[in-house]
């Protein structure tokens, strides 16, 4: 299990977090459908580091924008995004 570092709570398990996609697959608004459907429905996996985009939804219920090694699980940053941001 992981420890992912929340930006307002500190460390806590994995388990209070939930995982919800690569920041590079957030589609804007104003994109065109082609574009939105590549993006959502065929990305890559590849190893390496990778940001990804959880949630601290069994904690401050915050988002973050985690930094980690898709294969040895290694996070290098954490920080918040949202209006928890700007706070």
């Amino acid at each position: 299990m992981m420890r992912i570092p929340c930006p307002h709570c500190g460390p806590r398990a994995q388990s209070e977090f939930i995982y919800e996609r690569t920041l590079d697959s957030v589609v804007p608004l104003n994109a065109p459908p082609e574009e939105a459907m590549a993006k959502l429905f065929t990305r890559n996996n590849p190893r390496g580091v990778d940001d990804e985009i959880w949630r601290h939804t069994y904690g401050c219920r915050a988002w973050m924008v985690l930094t980690r090694h898709r294969v040895t699980n290694e996070i290098s940053g954490c920080r918040a995004i949202g209006p928890e941001a700007l706070s």
